[in-house]
């Protein structure tokens, strides 16, 4: 059995040499379920790595057990009418699932009743969810550039607060660290990142951070970075102390950053590409990079032989990943640094 690595901070040095040594397990759909065009674009871990949630682009989310690879022990839930286009898991509570579709729906999930306890009509094509650390307020966003704040206090009654048309195209958000809620990240188009005051969503601060759109953004655990990808294939990483840019790593594969992930103790963050190595030319890796925050390099590359990877995220406690992946026009879950079993 390969070593695990748990919840104790892994040196630069030595980063590669164990998680290398990590499995990789392979979570499939049954052949009952999906088709061969079904691709899980968004995934979540719950808060204490107990559960993985995916969202399919044939309007279902699957629950998976990470502990159980035989695609027939997942959960499927049921309810959006089009494409799931975001699944995000309450940060402070393990079995309340969250959900946006581009049938304008938002719809809130216990995964232990495997039912829909509550659900919102917000209209437009969904595309972003963010939760608060407290778990008890949501932002969701539209491809109208209209940013929805939602009270999630109660997911059995969310209640719609307010509705932020912007005047720039609007990409992810993601709230700070703070407790309660008190200020919001926005991406822009423009290549820009705008601090917002929660709930007044006055501007107090712009970030000028890519020469293209920004396409993703993570706020470290610890709260001492927030991670910003873009269409360019690059990765800024500003301090949240004083708001400067300290380093910018470059996506090897040359593909737009759909998605960044930070490790629990915030030394190491990961990106997400779904067209990897559309760039082309010599020395483009197929497999995903992991950086180390406070240095830049890359510690580790995941192989994965394929150009899409929609999804990834670090498990919440300990040095373990999932990701979703797209190959021979099949899309399935990976996860590394579990000793899962087929039951």
């Amino acid at each position: 059995m390969a070593p695990s690595i748990q919840r104790k901070p892994l040196p630069k040095n030595e980063f590669a040499k164990h998680f290398g040594a990590l499995k990789v397990q392979t979570y499939a759909d049954p052949p009952t379920r999906g088709s061969s065009s079904t691709v899980h674009r968004t995934i979540s871990w719950n808060n204490t790595g107990g559960l993985i949630a995916t969202g399919a682009t044939d309007r279902t989310i699957r629950i998976w057990n990470p502990e159980r690879t035989n695609g027939r022990t997942q959960t499927e839930l049921k309810g959006h009418m089009q494409e799931v286009t975001k699944v995000l898991f309450n940060p402070v509570k393990e079995f309340e699932l969250a959900s946006c579709s581009k049938d304008g729906s938002v719809r809130f999930w216990d995964t232990r009743s495997k039912s829909c306890v509550g659900s919102l009509t917000v209209g437009g094509d969904l595309f972003s969810i963010a939760w608060s650390v407290d778990g008890a307020a949501m932002v969701v966003g539209n491809k109208a550039e209209v940013l929805t704040t939602i009270e999630t206090k109660q997911i059995s009654t969310p209640i719609i607060l307010e509705k932020h048309r912007q005047k720039l195209e609007t990409n992810h958000t993601t709230f700070s660290n703070a407790y309660p809620p008190q200020d919001l990240l926005v991406t822009h188009g423009d290549g820009s990142v705008r601090i917002l005051d929660y709930p007044s969503f006055d501007t107090m601060h712009t970030l000028p951070s890519h020469t293209s759109s920004c396409s993703s953004i993570a706020y470290s655990p610890i709260g001492k970075y927030v991670a910003i990808g873009g269409s360019d294939a690059m990765i800024a990483l500003w301090d949240t102390y004083d708001w400067v840019c300290k380093r910018t790593m470059s996506n090897a594969n040359s593909g737009k950053v759909s998605g960044l992930s930070w490790s629990w103790d915030g030394r190491y963050l990961i990106s997400s590409c779904e067209d990897i190595g559309s760039g082309g030319g010599e020395g483009k890796s197929e497999g995903v990079e992991i950086y180390h925050a406070e240095t830049g390099e890359v510690v580790y590359t995941v192989p994965t032989k394929t150009n899409s990877v929609p999804a990834v995220q670090w498990h919440p406690k300990q040095y373990a990943l999932a990701y979703t992946i797209v190959e021979a026009g099949k899309s399935s879950l990976r996860i590394i640094g579990t000793d899962a079993v087929a039951p």
